[in-house]
């Protein structure tokens, strides 16, 4: 059984992402188009149109040819944008990476994707040029000044330079990275026309206006912030406030001062305007629409949001390798607070057996299974990986357990089969176990989601120690959280006398959860 979209498939123009975004820039050119929350800095929309430009013909100058890779590493600021749309400018792919990394971290993904500048901010200067050293990495550019540097304001030339042809079919224009099911984080290869697509599916429904002013506190290196956030708001000529980090009073504040109608968030913001009393300090009446995902929403804290600050809340749902909305709530149709919502425009969706992958009777469990322009490329360098998220029929295998009801509408049970998702960013437990494997005083490992109110999930550990070592759990967390980044520190540890596993040496996860629950 195939569920389609209840809305008229979309046309979606053969066109390069930076020229669909920036269609109508023209006729607002004095019109703020990012706003630094913090400082109030405002790039315009002829600013940062200028800007982009600038950046690609500094960028073509420089050798930077169709194809190449530029890593951004950085957090929310207007800038941002200039990088990314000017790499899109110059016929390159944006590998996208998450400021929290560490310099281990960061040197994984710069060496995987081959990138050969990269953009940072002064204060992340001391981890970049150490994660840089043997990669690819010609030029460290920087938004403002530092040592050792490139100025990113030196990039910018006015001269002309010569477009590149792009194929938006086959040319990518993103790479960010995702665990997808399982696993060590993987290059997504997205092209022009996977954005583009998402962006008209998600502007069909969601009808955004150069009316509204929204909260950009969705971070740009992530799918959700780099396309519902930053590329669909700059397409209809919209004002998008940045705040580099999420702070619950800086983030009220904005709200206040900025007028914000609208925000695309997580749920750990919802739980904060719900439950928080610093909210009632502040008048956040202009906020009228609130758009949840990343992660699960409890509908008692949807409720308890909504009707506390009188603002409507849907919730929507997609991946890294679907651009990523593939389901989400419209606003003129009935909203269904616990479901996802209907598949977007140009969408279908299957609900199919874990074991048999057939098609299970509406309103059973099953994996979720999605087909739609939207759907990535593959994975970079790594064929399998493609092979078993996406099959010979063009179905992407999501991994995630949900069920469709009478009306089409999508409500997701279980997370992705083994990926931790701690306020909305993915977590691998093989990376966590890879970790905690190289103690010398840990003899195996596992680790599992386990559930928590404000952040969804946490990680947590089942670790065998070496028999002769004398081992705590502080230890253990504090060895981990010395290698990775702050969202995937393990949180919980417990000793046990063996990890269980199947005869080929896969970990039986699902055991360990099961134990979990039973307490």
């Amino acid at each position: 059984m195939i569920y389609r979209s209840p809305f008229p498939d979309v046309t979606v123009p053969e066109i390069p992402l930076h020229s669909y975004v920036f269609e109508h820039a023209h006729e607002r050119p004095d019109k703020p188009a990012l706003i630094d929350g913090p400082s109030g800095r405002t790039l315009t929309y002829k600013a940062l149109y200028d800007a982009a430009r600038a950046t690609a013909s500094g960028l073509t100058a420089r050798g930077f040819h169709k194809g190449d890779v530029l890593a951004i590493y950085s957090p929310n600021i207007p800038e941002y944008a200039i990088a990314f749309f000017g790499v899109s400018m110059a016929g390159g792919i944006n590998t996208t990476i998450n400021p929290l990394y560490t310099a281990d971290e960061l040197n994984r993904q710069l060496v995987d994707s081959g990138a050969t500048f990269l953009v940072t901010i002064p204060q992340f200067l001391d981890k970049a040029r150490e994660a840089t050293e043997k990669t690819d990495v010609r030029e460290i550019f920087v938004f403002g000044s530092g040592e050792n540097a490139t100025p990113f304001a030196d990039l910018m030339t006015r001269e002309e330079f010569p477009e590149p042809p792009l194929n938006a079919q086959e040319d990518l224009v993103a790479l960010p990275y995702s665990s997808g099911t399982t696993g060590l984080p993987k290059g997504v290869m997205l092209t022009h026309h996977n954005l583009v697509a998402n962006i008209v599916q998600t502007d069909t429904i969601e009808r955004l206006s150069d009316r509204e002013t929204m909260i950009g506190i969705l971070p740009f290196y992530h799918i959700y912030g780099m396309v519902c956030l930053m590329s669909c708001a700059l397409r209809v000529g919209a004002t998008v406030v940045t705040m580099p980090r999420f702070d619950l009073e800086q983030f009220l504040q904005l709200v206040e001062r900025h007028k914000i109608t609208m925000g695309y968030i997580v749920p750990p913001i919802v739980l904060a305007l719900a439950k928080h009393p610093m909210v009632d300090q502040y008048n956040l009446s202009t906020l009228k629409d609130l758009l949840s995902g990343a992660a699960p929403l409890p509908e008692s804290v949807a409720h308890a949001c909504a009707e506390r600050n009188n603002v409507s809340i849907r919730q929507g749902y997609g991946l890294t390798e679907t651009s990523p909305v593939t389901h989400f709530n419209p606003k003129d149709h009935e909203i269904k607070i616990t479901s996802v919502g209907p598949a977007a425009p140009s969408t279908s969706y299957r609900i199919v057996d874990v074991s048999s992958h057939k098609d299970v009777e509406t309103g059973e469990l099953g994996e979720i299974w999605i087909k739609g322009p939207q759907v990535m490329k593959g994975y970079l360098n790594n064929p399998k990986a493609t092979a078993s998220m996406i099959d010979k029929n063009e179905w992407l295998h999501t991994g995630d357990i949900g069920r469709a009801d009478e009306d089409g509408y999508l409500y997701i049970i279980d997370r992705v089969k083994e990926l931790i998702k701690y306020k909305g960013q993915q977590v691998a437990p093989a990376e966590l176990e890879a970790v905690l494997q190289s103690h010398p005083n840990i003899a195996d490992a596992a680790v599992i989601p386990i559930p928590d109110e404000e952040a969804g999930e946490i990680p947590k550990a089942f670790i065998v120690a070496k028999s002769e070592s004398i081992l705590t759990a502080d230890e253990v967390i504090d060895y981990v959280a010395q290698r990775v980044a702050p969202h995937k520190k393990v949180r919980r540890v417990e000793f046990i006398d063996q990890i269980p596993k199947v005869p080929s040496g896969k970990i039986l996860r699902r055991q360990l959860v099961e134990r979990e629950n039973q307490r």
